[in-house]
């Protein structure tokens, strides 16, 4: 244990580090998002969206003049 000594003098007490429990937490919410975003491109692969089509573009059509 005295080994240990010199070490911890070594050690800024004013530094501040994340440590392993910052490490942990940031790759919780890495994996969290990704599994986010993949199970959001499933979902996104599901739909079938089809337009129909406007009833009024037809009509704004033909009451414009053509020109030639």
């Amino acid at each position: 244990m005295t080994h240990l000594v010199p070490l911890a003098k070594e050690v800024d007490e004013n530094k501040v580090t994340p440590g392993v429990l910052g490490f942990i937490v940031f790759a919780v919410m890495a994996l969290a998002v990704w599994g986010l975003m993949k199970s959001m491109n499933r979902q996104l692969g599901r739909v079938d969206f089809k337009e129909t089509p406007d009833p009024d573009a037809g009509k704004q059509a033909d009451a414009e003049p053509q020109k030639s």
